[in-house]
């Protein structure tokens, strides 16, 4: 079902960002666009049954020792269908390695209801301070926590991959 996204595909994508995200939470379109020419970062999508229309993306970074789920959604006419639980159990199997990603902490409905369907489909929550820096020039730093894939993070496995994170995608390193 998944596939690699087709270069025509992104102002859909980047539609579905826009409705899916916090402003602080994605970059700008040209900026967005200019990561698809990283050799570590891939854009997977769920294409409709019909038509040419996308019902869910996921945009992951491949590093040596894990898998960063940067941006994971579902287009709001496609949503509580199970798309979103097939689409990691695809990914998983894609990608056969450890993965994280980063959720907002528990502080609103919206957040616990995500946390609790990240749990329901194998991610644990680590409970270690973590802030995503600004994502690009204007954006906030946001508190975030990180969920993993198959097991919890050890303290040496969250700094690892925090660093990994904020020199290779953030590049704040």
């Amino acid at each position: 079902m998944l596939r690699k996204m087709a270069d025509n595909e992104f102002d859909k994508v980047y539609s579905i960002i826009e409705k899916s995200f916090p402003a602080d939470e994605y970059r700008p379109y040209e900026e967005q666009m200019e990561l698809l020419k990283h050799p570590k970062y891939t854009v997977y999508v769920l294409p409709e049954d019909i038509g040419e229309g996308i019902r869910a993306f996921i945009a992951v970074w491949q590093f040596n020792s894990f898998a960063f789920i940067e941006h994971f959604a579902v287009d709001p006419k496609y949503r509580n269908n199970g798309l979103g639980s097939i689409i990691l159990k695809e990914i998983r199997a894609m990608l056969s390695c450890f993965i994280c990603l980063e959720v907002e902490p528990e502080d609103t409905d919206f957040a616990k209801r995500r946390i609790e369907f990240y749990k329901r489909n194998g991610f644990i929550l680590n409970n270690y301070p973590y802030h995503q820096p600004p994502i690009s020039k204007g954006k906030k730093e946001i508190p975030l926590m990180l969920m993993t894939f198959p097991k919890e993070l050890t303290k040496p496995e969250f700094e690892n991959i925090k660093n990994t994170l904020y020199k290779e995608v953030y590049r704040v390193l």
